[in-house]
């Protein structure tokens, strides 16, 4: 389809945040005597952010967290900001190649702050203006509830169904699919290992794209 608008997850679609991200969270869980991997950290947390990311790892690890989790992973996400991270490769290209005119914006399960930062360093921050939408600050149910990606597109002013949604986890997948919208399961950052594509059209998702070149041509088709 060529859609009237195209919704951007943040972490794993424009940004290789997700794969540094559950390799700490990974490393934290085994030295605390509970070993995972990272690419099982991946499939069990991403996406989830605030209650719903600690109450899945929690529920995994069978226990609460230690009182000082939460300061760990605000260092680790600080030391990140400061060195900065890579983009997912083609995305700044494919942002920047869109039509002025088709209306663009950002619905993760990240804070603003965050995100804004990060649109910062990669050069991105003029593209998407004051269209970041976080499903822990725009919405009372954030993902994998559809409630963020029907907010940005009401934003944005246009109807969901015409509207393209760019998701890499499972979780953004399951409520962009349940939002209505044309999903595209974009498989290109560094964390989509094997089997993920297939993880994402089990929910439903009948686009998968590997790089920002599919991702072009399935919107021009």
């Amino acid at each position: 389809m060529t859609p009237d608008a195209i919704i951007f997850d943040f972490d794993g679609v424009l940004l290789e945040s997700e794969h540094s991200g559950n390799r700490h969270l990974a490393e934290y869980l085994t030295n605390l005597g509970h070993p995972i991997a990272p690419e099982e950290a991946m499939t069990q947390f991403m996406g989830l952010a605030g209650a719903d990311f600690i109450g899945a790892v929690e529920g995994w690890a069978g226990r609460r967290l230690p009182d000082d989790f939460q300061a760990i992973r605000q260092a680790e996400q600080a030391r990140e900001m400061a060195e900065g991270l890579d983009p997912v490769a083609g995305a700044i290209a494919f942002v920047r190649g869109l039509p002025a005119d088709l209306p663009i914006a950002i619905a993760s399960s990240s804070s603003t702050a965050w995100i804004v930062a990060r649109l910062d360093h990669l050069g991105l921050r003029d593209a998407f203006g004051d269209r970041i939408f976080s499903g822990r600050e725009h919405v009372v149910r954030g993902k994998p509830a559809p409630d963020i990606y029907l907010f940005a597109a009401a934003a944005l002013g246009v109807p969901i169904e015409r509207t393209v949604i760019l998701e890499d986890s499972v979780v953004g997948a399951t409520g962009a699919v349940a939002s209505g919208a044309t999903v595209i399961g974009l498989c290109a950052g560094r964390h989509c290992g094997l089997g993920h594509a297939d993880r994402l059209r089990a929910l439903g998702v009948s686009r998968i794209a590997h790089d920002f070149i599919e991702v072009a041509a399935f919107i021009r088709s």
